[in-house]
């Protein structure tokens, strides 16, 4: 750890500052923070930027933890312990070398925003409880692997937000529709070719709402009416003669567009990292 991160370090405990920033420091060992996880005043910990390479289960030891950003480290999991964070309410792990989320990771009780944007996590390796998260306000899961979203993310209730933008879905569950507080969704950059009429009933229209569609391989009634915005797209999926269409689809098991495997082995977090 650079002498910056020793003195950041230092002063947060000489003051008993809340709030410990210690990005960019060059951090490859939390072992490197001697007295760390004795600190239990802190509220936040921003260690973005480093080149972490695992987390211990002593980060439970910080039991008022209530936002803590790991994001751009080398981390390739997360120990069970995490979900000890009873205070959490918002964790980012983004851009590091995740496959899975822990056991038992859908615990958290006031969660309300997780980000682990550009990971290799699917829904395969997503825990069994992942959808109890039901305090969520925002998801972020962009940049990852998966092909295929569970119909339990109904169980989202409070979701405002939702990014799953450069994955490799090929569907979307009709159970969205369900989301009735979700303001932005992303789905941008995947393999999908229609979308559920549900979709339309959510209110994605206003000055204040969010709804990207683009670089998907849409079948032509989509596409034709995107290229007029996604109002238009909206209003389409309420209309009796595209969910004609989106049933026929389903129907006929259409071929799905071919994953781009290239682009995904390109990726940083696939990786491994080499360490000075």
């Amino acid at each position: 750890m650079s002498k910056a991160g020793r003195k950041a370090l230092e002063e947060a405990v000489d003051s008993g500052n809340p709030e410990l920033e210690l990005q960019d420091k060059h951090i490859v060992k939390i072992e490197d923070l001697p007295g760390l996880f004795s600190m239990e005043h802190v509220t936040r910990l921003t260690l973005s930027h480093n080149r972490l390479v695992s987390l211990p289960p002593a980060i439970a030891n910080l039991a008022n933890l209530e936002i803590l950003n790991l994001f751009d480290n080398h981390l390739e999991e997360l120990p069970v312990a995490i979900s000890s964070l009873n205070k959490l309410r918002i964790l980012n792990v983004g851009m590091n070398r995740l496959d899975t989320l822990p056991r038992g990771f859908g615990s958290f009780p006031v969660l309300e925003v997780l980000d682990f944007t550009y990971n290799n996590i699917s829904e395969e390796t997503l825990p069994g409880n992942f959808f109890m998260l039901e305090s969520l306000r925002a998801l972020y899961m962009g940049d990852n692997d998966f092909e295929v979203l569970s119909p339990e993310i109904k169980n989202f209730k409070n979701l405002q937000i939702l990014v799953v933008r450069e994955n490799d879905l090929v569907d979307l569950p009709r159970e969205i529709g369900e989301l009735a507080r979700l303001r932005e969704l992303h789905v941008q950059g995947n393999r999908l070719q229609v979308l559920p009429p549900e979709i339309g009933n959510l209110d994605l229209q206003s000055s204040k709402s969010c709804l990207r569609l683009d670089s998907n391989p849409w079948v032509p009634m989509i596409a034709d009416q995107l290229l007029l915005g996604t109002s238009h797209v909206l209003e389409m999926l309420r209309n009796q003669s595209y969910k004609f269409v989106y049933q026929r689809h389903l129907q006929t098991n259409a071929q799905y567009p071919p994953k781009n495997r290239e682009a995904k082995e390109r990726k940083i977090s696939r990786v491994k990292p080499q360490l000075a």
